[in-house]
């Protein structure tokens, strides 16, 4: 059975997502977790929370053990930008886009 958990609109890009998301694809959870705790990009964090998240959900809606937990699917999709415009010289602007991702994580035994 595979259990899901989301998170939305991240302050985090896809791209930098995706960095820390590729490393954790299927491993164990308890394994995803050890390894995210060391790395230094401040995502790893949101990333472990959304693996303990749907670790969470699949023990107390599902009664599955999380030791034997592992991360079937893990994907950062992109989520909507904010646009803001910064002026330059000689009257113009230019664009800043803040981007943001959704996490999709889904365990599975």
């Amino acid at each position: 059975m595979e259990v899901k958990a989301i998170v939305k609109d991240t302050g985090y890009s896809a791209l930098k997502v995706r960095l820390c998301v590729d490393m954790v694809r299927g491993k164990k959870v308890s394994e995803a977790i050890t390894m995210l705790r060391f790395m230094t990009s401040p995502t790893a964090k949101v990333v472990s929370k959304v693996i303990k998240s749907a670790t969470a959900n699949a023990e107390n809606n599902f009664q599955m053990n999380p030791a034997d937990l592992k991360i079937s699917q893990i994907y950062a999709d992109e989520a909507r930008m904010l646009k803001r415009m910064r002026p330059q010289a000689r009257g113009r602007v230019s664009p800043i886009l803040k981007r943001s991702s959704h996490i999709t994580v889904v365990v599975a035994d």
